[in-house]
């Protein structure tokens, strides 16, 4: 193939994300909404919880209520303690990985690279990533991998901490899968089981999405939807 052919498949790639915006922006009647994750059940009756609710604009509404990720203290690829307060105000994807993973990890961590370039002249949007393999992944480890992926420091965090810490966050607060099946003498694909999503969520910890890591046009779709909802905010 020559250089101008892989060139106009580069920027039909990077295109494609913007004209699907752009169409259902624009080219539709109805504004596309973004849908909520994780409603809180009324245990009495089975049902979505609902309750007074505080939209970003100071309005109160009675609307169903959502689990929130909840607060959180780790450890990041600089060896620095951070929580929460890095993604307040912040829309951001977080996913789940361990830096020997040899398989969907990479896939994973290349695609989240190439959102990260889309986005990164915008200070709202920013990444997590949470090792689940925090017995090796120490921040230095952590520091590598960040290196191999162009993470951008302050934009790109990449998250060590307490094993239970990280499996209650994965499990209770993303509700994702994260298992240490203890297979010490296997390899470490055999050993750690976890979720091939990335996980968006919105300004209020709300979850706004989740999609394939692992699949191109699925993470397309987050691409489009990180931008839909930056246009929500804006109209806010």
């Amino acid at each position: 193939m020559t250089t101008s052919g892989k060139a106009g498949i580069l920027l039909a790639t990077l295109l494609i994300p913007a004209l699907l915006y752009l169409f259902l922006r624009f080219g539709t009647q109805n504004h596309y909404v973004l849908p909520r994750y994780l409603p809180k059940i009324d245990s009495a009756k089975g049902e979505p919880l609902l309750g007074k609710v505080k939209l970003a604009n100071g309005n109160v509404v009675i609307d169903t209520i959502y689990n929130r990720i909840p607060p959180f203290s780790l450890i990041d690829q600089d060896a620095k303690s951070v929580n929460e307060s890095i993604v307040k105000g912040k829309i951001y994807v977080a996913d789940f990985f361990f830096t020997r993973c040899g398989t969907i990890c990479p896939r994973m961590s290349s695609q989240l690279t190439r959102v990260q370039d889309i986005f990164r002249n915008n200070p709202d949007v920013i990444f997590l990533s949470h090792t689940v393999d925090p017995e090796h992944d120490r921040p230095e480890k952590l520091k590598a991998y960040a290196r191999k992926y162009e993470a951008i420091p302050g934009k790109w965090y990449f998250l060590t901490g307490s094993k239970d810490a990280i499996y209650e966050l994965a499990m209770h607060g993303y509700y994702l899968p994260t298992v240490d099946a203890g297979v010490k003498e296997g390899k470490p694909d055999e050993t750690f089981i976890h979720s091939e999503k990335l996980v968006l969520v919105d300004k209020e910890g709300i979850v706004r999405g989740f999609y394939d890591g692992t699949d191109k046009e699925n993470v397309d779709r987050l691409v489009l939807e990180i931008r839909v909802l930056l246009d929500i905010y804006k109209k806010e």
